[in-house]
C-alpha cells in the first residue's frame, strides 16, 4: 500500500504529519428504516443525493457533486423505540429557512425553537419515520439567547 506523508504538519495537532494513502478508511453512514425507499425519496432531495439504487433491504445515497459520505437505507423489522444515539447534523446559513425546505420534504420540528449552546444555533427535527436530525448554523450564531461563555472550554 503505497503512503505518503503531507508536507506539511498537522494544525490540530502540532509536530505531527498526516499520513494518507489511497485506501485510508471512509466513513459511510447507515441509517435503520422500516421503508427505505420512500425514506430514499426524503434523503436524497434533503441532503442534494443520488439515489443510485437498491439491493434486497438496502437502497444506497451518494453525493451528487462533490464528496461526503454515503447514506445506507437498511429496512429493518424492529421498530424505531427511542431517541437515536447518533444524529445528523445539516449545516446551513439560515437554519429556519432550511427548517422549513425540510419541513416541505415530509421532515417536523420535534421542538418549538431553536436551540443555542456554544455559539451554535440549531433546530431539532425529526424525518419522516421519526430519526432525529438536526438543522445547525455552523456555529456562527449570533442569538442573543447563546449561551456560548457558559461552560465554554
Amino acid at each position: 500500500m503505497a503512503q505518503r506523508q503531507s508536507p506539511g504538519p498537522d494544525r490540530a495537532h502540532p509536530g505531527a504529519h498526516v499520513v494518507t494513502d489511497a485506501a485510508s478508511p471512509r466513513i459511510g453512514l447507515v441509517l435503520d428504516c422500516a421503508d427505505p425507499h420512500r425514506l430514499a425519496v426524503f434523503w436524497a432531495e434533503a441532503l442534494g443525493y443520488a439515489n443510485v439504487g437498491s439491493a434486497g433491504a438496502y437502497v444506497a445515497l451518494y453525493p451528487r457533486h462533490g464528496t461526503g459520505p454515503k447514506l445506507l437505507l437498511q429496512r429493518v423489522a424492529e421498530p424505531k423505540t427511542s431517541k437515536n444515539r447518533m444524529h445528523l447534523d445539516i449545516e446551513a446559513p439560515d437554519i429556519h429557512r432550511e427548517a422549513d425546505r425540510l419541513t416541505a420534504l415530509g421532515a417536523r420540528r420535534v421542538d418549538d425553537g431553536p436551540c443555542a449552546e456554544h455559539g451554535s444555533t440549531w433546530i431539532l427535527m425529526a424525518d419522516p419515520e421519526g430519526n432525529e436530525f438536526c438543522v445547525c448554523d455552523h456555529g456562527t450564531s449570533t442569538d442573543s439567547s447563546d449561551d456560548s461563555a457558559v461552560g465554554a472550554d
